[in-house]
């Protein structure tokens, strides 16, 4: 058994075994949901997911016809999906405290990853669900680059940006905000002066949810699908941006893992990018 929470705290559940998987997924949804590269859900019996509170706080996006996305109202954190006809719930590994018992068997919908999204380790790779599993993807309407732009929006759509000329940089991030705020193994984020950004529509629906403790970290999403969102910060004159909120590519690569101390337990960084335990020197 483990037991899983938001960012805030609001959200907080337990996830009893056995646990049958755990898995990488690619798919352009769950970048938007997640704001990342990929998410990566633990499966289990839907019997074993409990809720211990927050379920008043639990909001709901239809993302497919047979699609439920679940998040916080507060924080944004994705919750638990379930999957009645599978009989099966599949829950955010990063949200889920400890060293789960299990590691990640391998990646799915790497047939619509992220351009800059590098797939390092050597576990096995399905353009999309593994063969068998008895449902199939959501086509996604694809956005055609400009030149000098880099364009983005939430999951519904409703929320659009872009940011003029080339980012400043682009990072990994492996803290427990990040990973819970994020519900995903890591925060991958690009940056961008502020001044090269811009709101395209839906700017009211961007949410921010603050940590109390923390001097920088603000969480951004959609209100109505909970997709992440730019957090444009004016006293630091730049925007940080969710690099799964991407719909072109940024023209940059992730420099650098960095607060690789408070990494998963259950993700292994893998590939040449330089690892930090902390932030990079300077």
């Amino acid at each position: 058994m483990a037991k899983g929470r938001c960012l805030c705290g609001a959200l907080a559940y337990q996830l009893d075994g056995p646990y049958s998987a755990m898995i990488h997924c690619h798919c352009s949804m769950c970048r938007k949901h997640h704001g990342t590269g990929f998410a990566t859900f633990v499966v289990a019996p839907i019997a074993g997911l409990r809720w211990i509170s927050g379920q008043d706080r639990l909001a709901l996006y239809r993302s497919s016809p047979k699609g439920v996305r679940t998040f916080c109202s507060a924080c944004g954190s994705a919750g638990p999906s379930t999957m009645p006809e599978h009989g099966i719930a599949a829950v955010p590994a990063a949200n889920l405290e400890g060293d789960l018992g299990i590691k990640p068997q391998g990646h799915i919908f790497v047939g619509s990853k992220a351009p800059w999204d590098a797939i390092t380790d050597a576990l096995p790779q399905f353009d999309a669900y593994p063969p068998g599993f008895g449902a199939e993807g959501v086509p996604r309407p694809a956005v055609t680059p400009r030149a000098g732009v880099t364009e983005g929006s939430c999951l519904c759509a409703e929320i659009g940006y872009e940011a003029t000329g080339a980012p400043v940089r682009m990072m990994c991030c492996h803290c427990s905000r990040c990973r819970l705020g994020r519900a995903a193994a890591h925060a991958t984020n690009v940056f961008f002066k502020l001044d090269q950004f811009r709101w395209v529509r839906g700017a009211a629906l961007a949410t921010e949810y603050k940590v109390a403790d923390a001097r920088f970290h603000t969480a951004a999403f959609c209100s109505r699908c909970g997709g992440k969102v730019p957090k444009p910060a004016a006293d630091r004159g730049i925007v940080v941006v969710p690099a799964g909120s991407l719909d072109t590519d940024p023209g940059l690569r992730p420099q650098a893992h960095i607060f690789v101390a408070d990494k998963a337990p259950w993700f292994d960084i893998t590939g040449p990018v330089p690892q930090f335990a902390g932030m990079p020197p300077g």
